[in-house]
């Protein structure tokens, strides 16, 4: 069943959005060769407590963690660890916060130090990509829109598009109705209604789209050990278009 939102709510998970959002412009500073993942999820963990949220991942069926910290060809749910980041490397930190009920999910894709012409291409085609999707989140259109919109973009710079992990919707829980995929035909799917709240977090790789999963039944990477790129933001469909719930408003920073 889809939840539909009302405007207070929507003003409640953008308040969380924010407190995501800044929790990344923190973690923007932080990332460096040499600096860990652990110390990454160590700073997540206090800063949420800090403002009086909750880390939603921790104990979501079994998964221990704040954060999920995917490196190079990790596609998502990489485990935070101690192993020091390396200068070319490229990691992508996913979080959901609940801030009083309220849920945000959004990841970003960081460099390490200098990176190769072709991991900033992966970075900066994933991001605008993502832009893509959320243009299509208006009344009437489809989710096979927003699907479509993504994969275009990707293929047409060379891109594949990762099909076994997709977005979803979010609020009151973590993981809602309906699913949000990041491939997909136009006009085809669910109509997009006022008052829907949905994650659109494509996964791009460099090479083949299809992934593997870790022993550890978490930590998907890609097949061939090309690298991977995600990014992803919270958003509500309105009647003026989407907004956006876990983009950093300049007046809110802090």
């Amino acid at each position: 069943m889809i939840q539909l939102k009302s405007q207070n709510e929507i003003a409640e998970m953008k308040k969380s959005g924010q407190l995501l959002a800044q929790a990344h412009q923190h973690i923007k500073s932080m990332i460096r060769p040499g600096v860990t993942t652990w110390e990454i999820e160590e700073f997540v963990n206090e800063f949420l407590e800090k403002h009086g949220a909750i880390p939603e991942e921790k104990g979501f069926e079994g998964y221990q963690f704040a954060t999920c910290a995917s490196v190079n060809d990790e596609i998502c749910h990489g485990f935070p660890n101690k192993k020091a980041l390396k200068n070319g490397d490229i990691v992508t930190i996913d979080m959901v916060v609940n801030l009083n009920g309220a849920m945000s999910d959004s990841a970003w894709s960081y460099a390490v130090g200098d990176i190769s012409d072709e991991a900033k291409h992966l970075l900066k085609t994933t991001e605008e990509a993502l832009y893509e999707g959320i243009k299509q989140s208006v009344v009437g259109n489809r989710l096979g829109d927003i699907g479509y919109a993504i994969q275009k973009y990707a293929e047409d710079r060379g891109l594949s598009v990762v099909r076994e992990f997709v977005g979803h919707g979010i609020g009151p829980t973590m993981h809602e109705d309906p699913p949000v995929a990041h491939y997909g035909r136009p006009g085809r799917g669910l109509r997009l209604r006022e008052g829907m709240t949905i994650t659109i977090e494509p996964m791009l790789n460099i090479g083949d789209w299809r992934a593997k999963v870790d022993p550890n039944g978490w930590t998907a990477r890609t097949v061939d050990g090309s690298l991977s790129a995600q990014y992803e933001h919270t958003l509500a469909i309105t009647k003026d278009g989407p907004e956006i719930l876990t983009a950093l408003d300049v007046t809110d920073a802090h």
